[in-house]
């Protein structure tokens, strides 16, 4: 039989062995604990945040959409504008190229271009705003000749085919016939049409926090203004807004302070050639138009045209001069030698001080690229048979500074949107050694020169366009 248990014949449990703690110990315990949250708490263990913010800093910014997935501190980190004002700092701020796209469905996309890496980054959608619902017949009661004036980076052509020919496209694409400008490191998009209505409304894009908010909004509603930066404040000029008859062209001008979210009213802009038509009949039937800005040698430079559909006659246009708020007639040569692109829309950039535009001339095979002579008031040649291939695109090209450098971006033959990068110091030293005449200069600038031309440019970066209409540019340094 088997033993029976009991209290005398238990074997005794066998018990852990103890061993006694020293208070030193414990104190060293507890600093192992401590530091063990602390680095759970810091951007990168066993750093201080510091060091580790001058790490993030000199990384390249296009990793940092994946890096944000890191931890909730990373993310917040590199939001954070002090991070980016170490960068500036430290002189890792990096400048990208933002191209705004129209698609099919009348969407706006946007997509920024990082020179470094070659990558393109999608930006968040914009915002869908609209004014109050109108009643359709608002649109409808818009004389057709009135929409074919609006000269913007949507070409002609696209508004008359399309938007007339569809109601309510208008409807379907907030933005249509926003402005664009960039200043201290965001992009704005102002006003543009909603429901057949000029909007007043601004929104701008902020890289660092990769989103858009809105700001403080214009005075007045416009659509198709044009923008420049001066002294690192925003300006709008012209533009058109609804009125009883129609779309009424705009004189008015206004400037906004991203450092105090404020807008000011300017002097309008006189329209001094449009006030000496001769007869009353021409000055009903001419509206005087901004057809272009750009910020040059510290002023706002607003080529302008009289317009009657389908006809635009140039007439020089104004500048205004900062220093004594106040708007002064062009310069003639430059005025008058303006390139202009379609329906009097004429696009410029300026790159080292130097004004340059695209003339299309009366093909894009034969474009050209000019520079503006400041002393002789002429534009000059400086190069020809510019690689633009899409003649037929909506919107074939668009102009940009970018690194120091003239780009121009178009569509290939392969329907992909290509950023041509120009390099043209030669050229500029060739041209301004050659006759002031524009045709002259290009003339023997081509015979003297033993190199191609084409050489001078080179695809600097390209992704898959497909129906993609280009409608505006801009560079941010961030």
């Amino acid at each position: 039989m088997g033993n029976i248990l009991g209290p005398n014949n238990t074997k005794p449990r066998e018990r852990a062995p103890t061993s006694e703690v020293l208070p030193g110990e414990a104190c060293k315990r507890q600093r192992l604990l401590s530091t063990s949250y602390e680095d759970n708490s810091r951007l990168i263990p066993s750093l201080p945040d510091e060091i580790s913010v001058q790490i993030l800093a000199r990384v390249p910014r296009v990793r940092y959409l994946n890096l944000k997935s890191v931890s909730r501190a990373w993310k917040v980190a590199l939001a954070s504008s002090e991070l980016f004002c170490l960068r500036k700092e430290l002189g890792t701020a990096e400048e990208w190229l933002y191209i705004l796209t129209k698609v099919n469905d009348d969407k706006l996309l946007w997509y920024a271009l990082d020179p470094l890496s070659g990558r393109w980054q999608r930006l968040p959608l914009m915002p869908n705003v609209s004014v109050e619902d109108e009643a359709k017949k608002g649109l409808a009661a818009i004389p057709r000749r009135m929409w074919n004036m609006l000269g913007s980076s949507i070409r002609i052509a696209d508004v008359i085919m399309n938007w007339l020919r569809r109601r309510d496209a208008l409807d379907r694409m907030p933005f249509c016939g926003c402005s664009i400008g960039a200043v201290d490191g965001c992009i704005y998009a102002l006003g543009g049409f909603s429901k057949a209505s000029a909007m007043k409304s601004v929104w701008r894009y902020d890289p660092v926090q990769n989103c858009w908010t809105e700001v403080s909004p214009m005075s007045v509603g416009r659509a198709y203004s044009k923008t420049g930066i001066l002294n690192g404040k925003l300006y709008v000029v012209g533009g058109v807004t609804r009125g009883r008859g129609g779309l009424n062209p705009l004189q008015s001008s206004e400037v906004f302070d991203p450092h105090t979210g404020t807008w000011s009213p300017l002097p309008n802009m006189p329209f001094a050639k449009a006030q000496v038509l001769p007869t009353a009949f021409l000055a009903d039937l001419l509206k005087p138009i901004a057809t272009g800005m750009t910020s040059y040698r510290g002023r706002l430079y607003v080529p302008q045209s009289l317009y009657c559909w389908p006809f635009f006659v140039d007439v020089g246009g104004e500048v205004y001069d900062p220093d004594i708020n106040s708007w002064l007639e062009m310069p003639v040569g430059m005025g008058n030698g303006w390139p202009a692109r379609q329906a009097g829309t004429k696009l410029s950039v300026t790159v080292n001080n130097d004004l340059y535009a695209l003339d299309p001339s009366s093909s894009l095979d034969s474009a050209k690229i000019k520079v503006y002579d400041e002393e002789g008031d002429t534009w000059k040649v400086v190069v020809g048979d510019v690689p633009i291939h899409d003649a037929d695109s909506e919107s074939p090209y668009l102009l940009a500074s970018l690194l120091g450098k003239l780009h121009v971006i178009t569509k290939d033959d392969n329907h992909n949107i290509a950023v041509l990068q120009a390099d043209m110091q030669n050229d500029l030293a060739s041209s301004q050694s050659l006759s002031s005449s524009p045709d002259s200069s290009f003339s023997e600038l081509a015979e003297s020169s033993g190199e191609s031309e084409t050489d001078i440019w080179r695809v600097f970066a390209s992704r898959s366009g497909r129906s993609a209409e280009l409608v505006s540019c801009q560079s941010l340094k961030v």
